[in-house]
């Protein structure tokens, strides 16, 4: 039996957190070449520090005319990210920043892996480790932490970038500890909120007195209690932030981005890289298969994982774990995935609709627990492989 009465915490940082900084960029660059290739091999690393953005890795266009031509966009890719991310500081500004771009062609003997040829049929582009995850606690089939940490980030960036709260900065981190009673959660014990301030003379009550209209309209209503403990801007004051404050890196949020630590990760980031890269397209698929498991009835929480082998197709495992909560048997769920979807590559690419320029946006305030969009934006969070499943099993 899991505890019932615990009290677990997870954060979020906002789009300009140095490292949110540099997943953007890294996907910026993926869409543009997906926009010009729908095939586009990319796998994009970004570093920030004070007055310097550098790219790296590795990518491919079968025109290499192209290839070239996209190269020479790089630079102001990353400065429209910069840009429309609110930094113009000093020692950190869209227009001075100095970038240096040293993306290279994919190697060679990686692509002959992962390309299909003859009866080869394309393998994963790297081995390992994907976990899903979906839980009934939130709308979205989220765990609570991670979620209403997001919504709290994304209403501050809101209100920042519309003029309504000038004062606000582009760096940001949130923390929720919140309640659970018998399995739901209830409330929050305490709320940390650091946000970065363009006014010096702003204390951490003038702080709170700004953001947290915000944070109690993003909550649920009765989960801020008297008891509640606040700690906004901690350290005092806030003024210098981005990646002049702290040096930023490319998939270095992986919990962030997915489940807040609720669940487990198998180590690989997203941003940055094309969906045949299973570290990214073989996760959306496994929360995918675990939100429509939830989605159907089958169980209120849900854990999937899926592996692979560079260069080989066909997933390794499936393994399912419903943390006794499914109205099936575990071991059914995992023999009916294979029979509702293809995992190779190639097939969950096809089934999600990965081969288009949807990456940007997933950048900040998470990848799973948003609402799917017309143009195949977050494909991955709609529930319609419910009832497939449900007459697999």
């Amino acid at each position: 039996m899991s505890r019932q009465n615990y009290i677990f915490t997870s954060e979020s940082v906002s789009e300009g957190h140095p490292d949110k900084v540099c997943d953007r960029i890294s996907d910026a660059v993926l869409d543009a070449f997906l926009t010009e290739e729908p095939e586009a091999r990319v796998a994009c690393e970004t570093f920030a520090t004070t007055n310097r953005v550098v790219i790296g890795g590795e990518v491919g266009l079968s025109d290499q005319a192209k290839l070239r031509e996209y190269m020479g966009r790089i630079d102001q890719i990353a400065r429209d990210c910069i840009k429309d991310i609110g930094y113009e500081q000093d020692k950190f500004h869209h227009e001075t920043v100095e970038i240096t771009n040293l993306l290279h062609e994919q190697s060679a003997h990686i692509a002959q892996g992962v390309d299909a040829s003859g009866n080869k049929d394309e393998g994963a582009g790297d081995q390992g480790i994907m976990f899903g995850y979906a839980t009934t606690e939130t709308p979205a089939l989220m765990p609570a932490p991670i979620q209403y940490s997001h919504a709290i980030l994304r209403r501050l960036a809101e209100v920042r970038k519309n003029g309504t709260e000038p004062a606000l900065g582009p760096d940001a981190k949130s923390q929720l500890s919140v309640i659970y009673r018998n399995g739901k959660p209830v409330g929050v014990s305490s709320i940390v909120l650091s946000t970065q301030h363009l006014d010096e003379a702003l204390t951490s009550a003038d702080i709170r007195a700004i953001v947290e209209p915000y944070i109690r309209e993003v909550l649920p209503e009765g989960w801020i209690g008297a008891d509640t403990v606040w700690h906004v801007n901690p350290t005092g004051k806030f003024v210098i932030g981005g990646p002049d404050g702290d040096a930023g890196l490319t998939g270095r949020k992986i919990i962030v981005d997915t489940y807040g630590g609720a669940a487990p990760h198998g180590g690989g980031a997203f941003s940055g890289k094309d969906p045949t890269k299973v570290d990214r397209s073989a996760a959306y698929a496994a929360r995918y298969l675990a939100k429509n498991v939830v989605a159907a009835g089958m169980a209120e929480k849900c854990t999937i994982q899926l592996s692979y082998a560079i260069g080989v197709s066909a997933p390794l495992s499936i393994y399912a774990d419903t943390h006794g909560t499914g109205t099936v048997a575990d071991a059914e769920i995992e023999a009916a995935i294979p029979k509702v979807m293809n995992l190779t590559p190639r097939g969950i690419r096809t089934h999600l609709g990965l081969n288009k320029p949807i990456y940007e946006r997933t950048a900040a305030y998470g990848h799973f627990g948003r609402e799917p969009e017309a143009d195949g934006g977050f494909s991955w969070e709609r529930t319609d492989l419910a009832e497939a499943l449900k007459k697999a099993v």
